[in-house]
């Protein structure tokens, strides 16, 4: 994907999500992490290009975030009628953004890691990645429960609990899915990837 058409589809996103959200301090907690990934995209862009799986994974990623943060998770429309048509309690679009919690982070965290030799090994590499994903994923959950602590009822939208009283247990298990199933469907793409992103560097610099 061109750099301008992802750019395109990232503002496009931002802007919509940002027009009359349901909730504007969930829509601001939500969409936060999008920004800060375009900012360290932007910083790295020229010493440490991605390869292009990884940086279409991140802006699918980010347009989940800006799909919660406009609808707030509980109240996405489509899964609103995934729910009334499936006899469901809950809005389940929350679990599409951890499902994504652990699908996108790690291929982030094979790409640096076999970029950078950091561990030697197949069976390593998979077990820190899908680790670094629950580290991830718990520490999210840590975040939310110290936003609701900072502002009481105001966080409830950010939450997204909905009642369930599992739900932070769920998030990590849905989570460590996203990370075994982008791992073991991804692998070769990205192997792929980063052979070709080697091979023009190494031209690149003769």
């Amino acid at each position: 994907m061109k750099q301008s058409v992802w750019l395109a589809v990232f503002f496009v996103v931002l802007i919509w999500s940002g027009i009359e959200p349901k909730d504007q301090f969930t829509w601001f907690l939500e969409v936060l992490p999008a920004l800060i990934g375009l900012i360290v995209l932007a910083v790295t862009k020229s010493r440490f290009p991605l390869t292009p799986l990884l940086y279409g994974l991140i802006l699918l990623h980010s347009v989940i975030l800006m799909v919660g943060g406009h609808y707030t998770y509980a109240e996405v429309p489509l899964f609103d009628w995934i729910r009334d048509w499936m006899g469901g309690e809950r809005n389940n679009y929350d679990k599409v953004g951890h499902l994504a919690q652990g699908f996108i982070p790690v291929i982030i965290c094979r790409e640096i890691i076999l970029r950078r030799g950091l561990i030697f090994g197949q069976s390593w590499q998979c077990f820190f990645s899908i680790c670094f994903c629950l580290a991830f994923s718990a520490f999210y959950e840590l975040i939310e429960w110290w936003v609701a602590l900072a502002t009481g009822e105001d966080a409830e939208a950010f939450l997204g609990t909905q009642g369930y009283v599992w739900d932070t247990q769920s998030d990590m298990l849905w989570a460590l899915m996203g990370a075994l199933l982008g791992w073991f469907m991804l692998k070769n793409l990205h192997d792929k990837q980063l052979r070709q992103l080697r091979t023009g560097a190494d031209k690149g610099q003769s």
